[in-house]
């Protein structure tokens, strides 16, 4: 499946407002989290790693959410009916955001998606798949989930000839630029000036 065909994915796209983030306050949260040419570098290489297990990946995400129910009602009717077509929706644009994360550099352009993915989890939620859903993420459970992500994908960086040092890079800058994209996916719960 090419990006074009992945519902609501608009990465690139005129529809997608400009990032509140600077490039020189976003320069500041990569030293914060110590990122590095080496994090780019190893970041491509889980990419090339992970291609081919992103469907595996999915499955072991969707199954730690469908596993909790206070998880799933965010891809659920407010009564609590998971809404099938709104999880296989996700599910694409989740895969494609593996790939994103795995292809930096982070710039203007991606700067902004990560904002259009803010917005979605509060401001703009439901809008892009057209569904009746809770009407926002808790932003409790986006920084909580930071640890499931980055926990489980150190399987799939395994899955590969590469030796432990570098599995472990790959999964440093994995662990990096998730930190770095749930921070901006924060800014819109943020009061003004706070964040």
């Amino acid at each position: 499946m090419s990006e074009s065909d992945i519902p609501g994915y608009t990465y690139g796209e005129e529809s997608v407002a400009e990032s509140p983030v600077t490039a020189e306050e976003f320069e500041k949260l990569q030293q914060t989290v110590m990122w590095s040419d080496e994090d780019e570098k190893h970041l491509r290489m889980a990419g090339d790693v992970l291609e081919d297990q992103i469907d595996d990946v999915l499955e072991v995400w969707y199954g730690f959410v469908g596993d909790h129910d206070f998880l799933l009602k965010y891809f659920a009717t407010p009564e609590g009916e998971p809404i099938e077509e709104y999880l296989d929706r996700v599910r694409e644009r989740f895969g494609q955001w593996i790939r994103d994360t795995c292809n930096p550099p982070y710039d203007e352009e991606w700067l902004d998606y990560q904002h259009e993915i803010a917005l979605r989890h509060r401001d703009k939620k439901n809008q892009t798949d057209e569904v009746d859903s809770v009407p926002i993420v808790h932003l409790r459970y986006m920084i909580a989930f930071v640890y499931p992500i980055t926990a489980t994908i150190r399987q799939f960086l395994e899955n590969s000839d590469h030796d432990d040092e570098t599995v472990r890079k790959m999964h440093d800058a994995w662990f990096k630029s998730v930190v770095l994209q749930v921070t901006l996916w924060s800014q819109p719960y943020a009061k003004e000036d706070d964040f």
